[in-house]
């Protein structure tokens, strides 16, 4: 059964739920496909923007322009990821439902947000606030 949403009257897709195999839309920012990926951008920046997504979740399918947007208004870089790619991303980093948020600094987890939709200025307060 989804879980609520904080604040939004909105529903989170639990990740058994999402079918699999449907197209990945071409906009979202630097789609990474594996663990190994994940770990090599963190290493590499101070402070990361991660995405959990699956194909087919619409909530995660309407994050898509607003991670776009924060890639480009933050000065943080922005990835997304489907964990379904690499299931041990799943149990790592809890996702139990997407779209789920984790803000990686100095390569570990600082904070996390899991609120199904949530605007380019809740998003930007999200960065802004660690």
């Amino acid at each position: 059964m989804p879980e609520q949403a904080a604040g939004t009257g909105d529903t989170l897709t639990p990740l058994d739920d999402v079918p699999s195999g449907m197209a990945t839309a071409e906009n979202r920012p630097n789609v990474l496909d594996s663990k190994a990926d994940l770990d090599e951008v963190v290493a590499s920046s101070d402070r990361v923007l991660v995405e959990f997504h699956t194909d087919g979740c619409g909530i995660c399918a309407s994050m898509e322009p607003v991670l776009g947007t924060v890639a480009k208004a933050a000065d943080v870089p922005v990835v997304t990821m489907n964990p379904r790619d690499d299931p041990v991303l799943v149990e790592e980093y809890d996702v139990r439902s997407v779209p789920k948020l984790l803000l990686f600094e100095d390569g570990d987890v600082a904070k996390t947000m899991a609120d199904g939709f949530v605007p380019v200025d809740d998003v930007l307060a999200f960065l802004d606030e660690s």
